[in-house]
C-alpha cells in the first residue's frame, strides 16, 4: 500500500518539452511510473521519450479515450503555473505535483483554494515530488532511476519533508540502516503549499504499511504547531520522529534562508519554540540526522511492545 500515489497512477507532464521536464519525464519512465500524455501549447503532434505531446489537458483525456490522467506533473514557468494547475483540476486530475518555484503567493493561495472545492490535492509548489519505492516515482524526486532505486526501499516508515534534497537524504539513511519506506513526500519549501504534514497524516494513519513516520521540518511556518496539535487530538497511532534544521536561524530574526517559507517571524517561528511543542505532543526530536534510524527502531519497539 502507499499514499497518494500507487501503481496504477497515470501521469501527464505538463511543460513536458522544457529541459527540466525532458529530463524528469525519462526518469520518471525509466522508474516505471506510467507518463500518459504531456502537454505544450503549440507542440501538439511531438513526442517526449516516447511521450505523445499536446497543447492541453484535455487532448490528453481524449486521447486516452476519455480517462482522466489520475496525477499531473507541473513544470511550467511561474508565470503561468496558475494557468496549467487549473487546467488540470477543471479537466478532473485530482493531484498535482508543483514542481516550479517562485510562484507568486497570490497565485499559490488562489490554486490551493480551487483544488481544495474540487476535491483535488495539491503537492508543492517547490516541491520533488512524491515516490512510492519500486512503484512509481512522481517527480525529480531521487534523481535518476538508478539512483532513486539506491536511496528508496520498500518499508514502514512514512517521510514528509519541506526540503526535496533532504527527502532523499533521510530515505537514504533509513534505507542503509534497513529501514525502508512506505510514501515519502516532498511538500514544498515554500510559505504556501498544497499540502502540510497535518494534511497528509490521516493518509499514513490509514496506510497499513506505515508504521512511523520521519519528518524533516525548518523554522518559519505553523506547519510543526498544526501537527503537534493533530496528533495530540487525534492520538495518532504512528510513532513520529522529527529533524529540524536551521538552529542558527533563533539568533536572526526577520531573515530568510533557503526556502520561502524559511523566514522567522516571531517567537513561535524558532527552532527551539517548534522543537519544545513537537516534543511536548510525544514526537521525538532528533539532534543529528545520523541518529534518525536508531530513534525509530527504538519507537516501532515501544509501539510493538505496547
Amino acid at each position: 500500500m502507499a499514499i497518494v500515489v500507487d501503481r496504477d497512477t497515470r501521469l501527464v507532464v505538463q511543460g513536458i518539452t522544457g529541459r527540466e521536464a525532458v529530463n524528469l519525464t525519462k526518469e520518471c519512465l525509466d522508474y516505471g511510473s506510467r507518463v500518459v500524455g504531456g502537454v505544450t501549447p503549440g507542440r501538439k503532434g511531438r513526442d517526449v521519450h516516447g511521450v505523445p505531446v499536446f497543447d492541453t489537458v484535455q487532448q490528453v483525456v481524449e486521447h486516452n479515450g476519455g480517462r482522466v490522467p489520475d496525477g499531473s506533473v507541473v513544470t511550467v514557468p511561474p508565470a503561468f503555473t496558475k494557468d496549467a494547475v487549473l487546467e488540470a483540476i477543471d479537466a478532473g486530475v485530482g493531484l498535482i505535483v508543483i514542481v516550479t518555484e517562485r510562484i507568486p503567493r497570490r497565485d499559490v493561495a488562489q490554486m490551493v483554494e480551487l483544488a481544495d472545492s474540487k476535491d483535488a490535492r495539491i503537492i508543492g509548489p517547490n516541491c520533488l515530488g512524491v515516490i512510492v519505492p519500486d512503484v512509481i516515482k512522481m517527480g525529480g524526486i531521487g534523481g535518476p532511476a538508478q539512483d532513486a532505486a539506491k536511496a528508496y526501499t520498500p518499508g514502514p516508515v512514512g517521510v514528509m519533508s519541506r526540503s526535496g534534497g533532504m527527502t532523499t537524504e533521510i530515505s537514504s539513511t533509513l534505507t542503509a540502516a534497513g529501514l525502508g519506506q512506505s510514501t515519502a513526500v516532498s511538500i514544498g519549501g515554500d510559505a504556501i503549499i498544497g499540502s502540510t504534514y497535518t494534511e497528509l497524516m490521516p493518509l499514513f494513519e490509514a496506510d497499513e504499511q506505515t508504521q512511523a513516520i520521519v519528518i524533516y521540518t525548518e523554522p518559519g511556518g505553523r506547519m510543526e504547531a498544526d501537527l503537534s496539535r493533530w496528533v495530540t487530538e487525534n492520538k495518532s497511532r504512528l510513532p513520529i520522529v522529527a529533524f529540524m534544521a536551521g538552529k542558527f536561524m533563533d539568533e536572526m530574526p526577520g531573515m530568510s534562508f533557503g526556502h520561502a517559507g524559511t523566514i522567522v517571524e516571531g517567537k513561535a517561528d524558532t527552532a527551539a519554540e517548534k522543537i519544545e511543542r513537537l516534543r511536548e505532543a510525544g514526537i521525538t526530536v532528533a539532534e543529528e540526522i545520523a541518529e534518525i534510524p536508531g530513534l525509530v527502531k527504538e519507537r516501532l519497539g515501544q509501539a510493538v511492545a505496547s
